[in-house]
């Protein structure tokens, strides 16, 4: 049996969001229904955002080139430019874990983040 059209639609989406589609039979608590005139075709099972955050501090971790700790005040100021373009902030408890990966207190990054949030983004050339 062929996919359903909405599964087909959904998969570029899933796929930007690390999430899976389910089956309507393998769906569990939290899954997203996804239904299609009344009927549900399958669900979106999103990923655990606890582990994105720390997925997404080791991809910026790999872009600088050092674990944050290491990392000087301006390029700490960087990454956290980078998580909160990112949406990790909007996470409960991510503050007080980026602070500790950069061995900071979450004061210092609560100071980083009005900085950041009112500089205009910089315009950078393609790499």
């Amino acid at each position: 049996m062929a996919d359903h059209p909405l599964l087909v639609a959904m998969r570029p989406v899933a796929s930007a969001l690390g999430a899976l589609l389910v089956k309507p039979r393998r769906m569990i608590e939290g899954d997203i229904p996804l239904e299609w005139e009344g009927e549900v075709v399958g669900g979106l099972r999103l990923p655990d955002l606890t582990e994105e955050l720390s997925i997404t501090i080791s991809r910026i971790e790999q872009n600088l080139g050092a674990a944050l700790a290491q990392l000087s005040r301006e390029q700490k100021q960087q990454a956290v430019r980078l998580l909160e373009d990112r949406g990790a902030f909007a996470l409960r408890g991510a503050i007080e874990d980026v602070a500790d990966a950069m061995g900071v207190s979450r004061i210092t990054n609560y100071n980083y983040l009005p900085a950041i949030r009112d500089t205009p983004d910089r315009i950078t050339s393609p790499r």
